[in-house]
């Protein structure tokens, strides 16, 4: 009886320190609960916007080149002034273009009296051919006076012409209203067709404003280039200093292709420009509203990841593990971001100690994150 009692009494202290050990070999193996920061959901007053890097572009430009050749005589313009459409720009010296319209028309009158006397000549000679006074072929010859004659005046009226356009080209005038730049040359200078370029001349008001977005975006600009309806903000700029232009934009243009290479495609905006804040060739944001206008679900940035190119957040359970879920992002508002789809309001998400938690994971709760 004594030797059965202690094999019975040494078995459950073998037993008792195998389960002892096995307990203590599970709790090595089990990683203690994370402690992070977690943040509870709640809607917010949102109004997203897209920003674009952009360039003003005038609707008009134009370089103003010599057509002639000669020495400047007069410049009319100011640097930076405001012209008129027809207003005098430039004269080239229009001396030796005036005597050749003269000249011109001297030889338009002469080619005109010749005409009128070879004209006479051959009604006369008609008169006498049917009255068989004359042979044939000095009416023959009459009539073909009269055809060189007529020639003659053709080419003399497309001298004048020439040399009247040549003429009209010693003046340059402004095409379209709008604002001259710096001049490129002075009184005196010496000029020939084309070179050198004398000035640029840009239209003011409206203004356009080219950008660039990824061909994935045109079908949403499509559809507010064919909305009947679009919001009086849709369209905004947004310059270097942080200040926001007074005027809104008009979205006139999609360009007729993407690029090959970039997969990119151009759009144009006009915007009012009446105070001439709008210069030509500046470089500004062009602010978009998209679809995050209203009350919308906002998280703290810090709290998503990426992988593969899709973003996630992890959702805190009931019983305090946490869960990977996908989520689909908004607007980036003020270190935040709006969250589209993936969560509800009220969910609680980690915010901080993401990098150590993993599908599953235990947690414990810091102070909250607001």
């Amino acid at each position: 009886m004594d030797l059965s009692y202690k094999l019975i009494a040494f078995s459950a202290l073998v037993l008792a320190g195998f389960s002892c050990g096995q307990k203590q070999q599970a709790a090595q193996q089990s990683p203690p609960p994370t402690a992070v920061t977690t943040y509870t959901l709640e809607k917010k007053s949102v109004t997203g916007l897209d920003e674009y890097p952009a360039t003003l572009v005038p609707l008009n430009e134009v370089e103003i080149r010599p057509q002639i050749g000669g020495y400047i005589t007069n410049i009319y313009v100011q640097d930076g002034q405001e012209v008129k459409k027809g207003q005098k720009l430039y004269e080239i010296d229009r001396s030796k273009y005036a005597a050749s319209v003269q000249q011109a028309k001297a030889l338009v009158q002469t080619a005109e009296a010749n005409l009128a006397r070879l004209e006479k000549d051959y009604e006369r000679y008609k008169r006498l051919d049917e009255q068989e006074a004359i042979a044939k072929q000095t009416l023959d010859h009459a009539e073909t006076e009269v055809l060189n004659g007529k020639a003659q005046l053709s080419s003399a009226k497309a001298q004048l012409e020439s040399v009247s356009t040549d003429f009209n080209y010693s003046v340059l005038v402004a095409p379209f209203d709008g604002t001259v730049g710096i001049s490129q040359v002075r009184l005196g200078t010496q000029v020939s067709p084309g070179q050198p370029m004398l000035n640029t001349l840009s239209s003011n008001d409206p203004m356009s404003l080219n950008f660039v977005v990824n061909e994935q975006e045109i079908p949403r600009f499509n559809k507010l280039l064919k909305a009947e309806e679009k919001p009086d903000s849709l369209f905004r700029i947004r310059f270097s200093d942080g200040s926001i232009y007074p005027y809104n934009g008009k979205f006139t243009t999609i360009d007729r292709a993407v690029g090959r290479q970039s997969g990119t495609i151009s759009l144009r905006v006009q915007f009012p420009n009446p105070d001439r804040e709008l210069i030509a060739g500046m470089t500004v944001n062009l602010q978009v509203l998209n679809e995050d206008i209203g009350e919308q679900l906002v998280i703290p940035y810090k709290a998503v990841t990426e992988q593969m190119g899709e973003y996630f957040v992890y959702v805190v359970q009931p019983d305090n593990s946490v869960k990977q879920q996908n989520v689909l992002l908004g607007t980036q508002v003020e270190g935040g971001i709006v969250v589209r789809s993936g969560l509800q309001e009220g969910a609680k998400i980690v915010v901080t100690g993401i990098q150590k938690l993993r599908e599953g994971a235990q947690i414990t709760e810091q102070t909250a994150a607001q």
